[in-house]
């Protein structure tokens, strides 16, 4: 059969991206434990298209993503995705977005009752020839305290939730792992969020983030010099949204940084 998309075009425009999104399917993503968590992934694939070209095959991205569906993915698998992309398609460069739910285990901080916690993670790689990058990426819900509501106030003081989102790209320090990264950034929390409370869990959480105000450029701060602590990291982008309990609008705060030394 004729293949149209190989057919030379003549109007002379390398098309930078061209491949699909919003690919939904079940992924295996490589916990710390050394298994596996089932996920749901939505994935984009795509590829440079140089100008010489028509079109590109859309089969041959949903080929590649299928064949990855049941083996466990990491940064290093992310990487080998896009190295099989390029070479099915005969392209040099490649990109992918995959966002998934990851849970994570809660213990309540009295009662210690067990409960689980959803994030939205997403990977993100991409590969010009030899070179290649990959950026992991969360976002963790948390409470904050207003540190000024409590100043004013004779007693009370309003809570928000707070979502904490960062994207990390790693140094040759090493790997790391989503429950790092989620455990970083809930430490810098007023308190944080479990979906299962009993009372006395309740009052501590209530306690606990009274004790500790935090503005959202507070938190934003204190992970800043979390991530600059960590050595693994080498460039990150750290946004802190704070959905306000008063105000019908949310407060925000965003910083980007690549450290001088790896």
């Amino acid at each position: 059969m004729q293949d149209v998309q190989s057919q030379p075009d003549s109007r002379g425009i390398d098309i930078q991206k061209v491949g699909v999104k919003n690919v939904h399917l079940p992924l295996q993503i490589a916990t710390k434990e050394g298994g596996w968590q089932s996920v749901l992934g939505n994935a984009s694939l795509s590829v440079e298209l140089p100008m010489q070209f028509k079109g590109t095959h859309m089969s041959r991205f949903i080929e590649v993503l299928l064949s990855w569906s049941q083996k466990p993915i990491s940064n290093v698998s992310i990487t080998s995705i896009l190295r099989e992309t390029c070479e099915a398609l005969s392209a040099e460069k490649a990109h992918t977005s995959i966002r998934f739910k990851y849970f994570a285990a809660k213990r309540a901080p009295v009662s210690a009752k067990e409960s689980i916690l959803d994030y939205n993670c997403e990977f993100i790689g991409a590969v010009d020839g030899p070179r290649h990058t990959f950026i992991m990426g969360v976002e963790v819900p948390v409470t904050s305290c207003c540190p000024c509501s409590k100043e004013i106030s004779s007693f009370g003081a309003h809570n928000q939730r707070t979502m904490i989102r960062a994207r990390v790209r790693f140094s040759s320090a090493g790997f790391l792992w989503l429950e790092d990264l989620i455990a970083l950034l809930e430490a810098q929390s007023s308190c944080e969020i479990y979906p299962l409370l009993k009372r006395e869990d309740e009052k501590y959480v209530t306690e606990a983030a009274y004790a500790n105000p935090k503005f959202v450029e507070d938190i934003l701060r204190d992970v800043v010099i979390a991530l600059r602590a960590e050595p693994r990291v080498r460039w990150f982008e750290v946004e802190c949204e704070s959905h306000e309990s008063i105000h019908n609008h949310s407060a925000f705060a965003c910083h980007v940084e690549e450290k001088r030394t790896v």
